[in-house]
């Protein structure tokens, strides 16, 4: 039977804090704003955030990604470290508009959380903010959700969406791929945002470690290992862009380079990978030895230590590697692309 004198009921008595929304609200106003250009036209606040498309390509499509971190969001937690995830986020959807030869215009972001912790905002923000300003996109808006009892105490969600520009007729992809071209490989910054699942099963719940401890055969504890940030390619593959040197690019994801490089590869070719032309770097191998893992299993799961793939003409490989060497960039062949029924085959 229903109480016939109940006590006022509120939002806050149902878990969201509204004064707590409202203040985390004027922190992340202030750091879009440090984001903004003159494309910008809407005020933080508006129901939608407003882009002025700017001038450029003679064929202008726009390129849009979404995208999350997975559950390195758990070793974040763990580790009370909040700040490079917004780092990874605008990384990674920087990279996947990337392939398609696009530059980023603006990004959104979206957090959701139990209980809005405005700490944990805070951070999550903050690293938004700095992934915009340094791959020169506005962060033009977002969501951030307090939703109790769809989310455990201390759990939260983090997704991004991202929008950018790219020459229609100068864009790469695998329309542009050719027997003989040259596989070029730049370098990961580790695990970026992929394989966590096994990483905390391994290192967390097998090995018995937490985020101080150190990482197996590194000089870097747990947590500054899983938590390096998903690089950006944008600085380093812009220039060969805009020279329109590149066939065709595979951010290396989920499913490794056999499934990402497999993306790129049209009808009648196939991708030849010489495994032996680099060393995985020592977290791999450590992981690979700890959870006595098959290494189809770790190409498939892990980056192997290679975030991006390029996919270039043979007579511009060696131009192509001699630029990126004199920006500062470890880049090699990898490979080639060859006739064969469509594979990416690891030799």
């Amino acid at each position: 039977m229903a109480d016939p004198n109940p006590s006022p009921a509120s939002y806050r008595d149902a878990g969201v804090d509204r004064d707590a929304a409202a203040r985390a609200k004027e922190l992340i106003a202030r750091l879009v704003q440090t984001t903004n250009d003159p494309h910008v036209l809407s005020e933080p606040g508006a129901f939608a955030g407003l882009f002025r498309l700017p001038a450029g390509p003679h064929t202008p499509v726009l390129a849009a990604s979404a995208d999350g971190v997975g559950t390195k969001i758990k070793v974040a937690i763990r580790a009370g470290r909040h700040d490079t995830l917004g780092h990874d986020l605008v990384n990674h959807c920087t990279n996947d508009i990337l392939v398609q030869g696009a530059r980023p215009l603006f990004f959104l972001d979206y957090i959701a959380l139990g209980r809005l912790d405005e700490a944990v905002v805070a951070q999550l923000v903050a690293g938004i903010a700095a992934a915009c300003r340094a791959n020169g996109c506005v962060l033009l808006g977002g969501e951030t959700a307090e939703m109790p009892d769809l989310y455990a105490p201390g759990d939260y969600d983090l997704a991004g969406f991202i929008v950018g520009i790219a020459d229609e007729h100068r864009r790469p992809g695998r329309h542009r791929v050719r027997p003989g071209d040259r596989i070029v490989a730049l370098p990961s910054n580790g695990f970026h945002t992929n394989g966590y699942s096994l990483l905390r099963r391994l290192l967390f719940d097998r090995l018995g470690l937490t985020p101080t401890d150190p990482f197996p055969d590194l000089d870097a504890t747990v947590a500054d290992v899983l938590l390096r940030t998903h690089r950006s390619y944008l600085h380093a593959l812009g220039p060969l862009l805009e020279q329109d040197r590149i066939h065709a690019l595979a951010h290396i994801t989920g499913g490794g380079i056999p499934e990402n490089l497999a993306r790129i590869l049209p009808a009648g070719l196939q991708a030849r990978v010489h495994t032996r032309s680099w060393e995985p770097p020592p977290e791999f191998r450590a992981v690979m030895r700890i959870g006595a893992i098959e290494p189809e299993e770790m190409f498939r799961t892990f980056n192997m230590g290679v975030g991006m793939i390029l996919v270039v003409a043979p007579e511009h490989a060696d131009p192509v590697l001699a630029d990126l060497h004199a920006a500062g960039e470890h880049a090699w062949i990898a490979g080639e692309v060859a006739e064969g029924r469509p594979a990416v085959l690891l030799v």
